[in-house]
């Protein structure tokens, strides 16, 4: 399976929160597990204007935190861009949708808690 972890899902895996459900899908080897350029966005974004103050390692270093995970990382392209615009609904989060839109676009499932997602028809695991 292709997984696609949601910003919250990533700080809380990083971070060792207990929030964060589905270990077992993370941990398996038979899953690929991808973090997005939205996310680096995300958390670089809200950490600077004092949103996310646990998130610092990320913040400062998502690079290298990413791939001591083991994770992928997923570029932005013009049409996970075009998607994201053009997806229903009056979610206006814009993270959210370029998450959902390149989950869509990539045949990925997106790991997140977020279940207003679920009005984008992204195929989500929480």
């Amino acid at each position: 399976m292709r997984l696609l972890l949601d910003t919250h899902a990533l700080i809380w895996w990083v971070g060792g929160d207990e929030r964060m459900r589905r270990r077992d899908m993370i941990v398996d080897p038979a899953n690929d597990k991808y973090v997005s350029a939205v996310s680096a966005m995300e958390i670089a974004t809200k950490f600077r204007l004092g949103k996310l103050p646990g998130a610092e390692l990320l913040a400062h270093s998502f690079e290298s935190a990413v791939q001591r995970q083991g994770f992928i990382e997923l570029a932005l392209t013009t049409t996970h861009g075009r998607v994201a615009g053009n997806l229903p609904g009056a979610h206006g989060d814009p993270f959210d949708r370029m998450l959902a839109a390149q989950a869509i676009l990539e045949g990925m499932t997106l790991v997140s808690a977020d279940a207003a997602l679920d009005g984008f028809g992204v195929q989500r695991l929480w």
